[in-house]
């Protein structure tokens, strides 16, 4: 893995990355400089209020922007991956399900999440 998140000392973390290698489109720097990152971290991290807690309702709106636009991001870059387990690694669909959702019975999901890879990828 080329992009490296450290824990540097108590809570706190250094991330980096080569911007031409590793971001050439730019979506780990624009996470990073529009708090899409740190938005969702906040949700993950306080699961009873999302990081909306004391927020006015702007500022809780654009909380859950940044984070479902960063959740949006990442559930493509999922489906693309899923993509290439199947066309490049030739994984089955069972072992698949295993892995991405802990069940090898959802195949028929992990089916839905490659042609939506696809989709993404440009093939219909």
């Amino acid at each position: 893995m080329s992009v490296h998140v450290t824990k540097t000392s108590g809570h706190t973390a250094e991330i980096t990355w080569d911007p031409k290698s590793d971001d050439p489109q730019g979506y780990l720097a624009t996470a990073i400089e529009s708090d899409q990152l740190a938005y969702a971290l906040e949700a993950l991290g306080d699961p009873a209020d999302v990081g909306l807690e004391g927020a006015s309702p702007e500022s809780a709106l654009q909380t859950a922007a940044c984070t479902a636009q960063l959740a949006a991001l990442l559930e493509r870059r999922s489906a693309v991956q899923i993509v290439r387990l199947r066309d490049d690694h030739k994984l089955s669909w069972r072992r698949i399900a295993a892995a991405i959702l802990d069940d090898p019975e959802k195949q028929s999901s992990v089916r839905r999440m490659y042609d939506s890879g696809r989709r993404h990828l440009g093939d219909h």
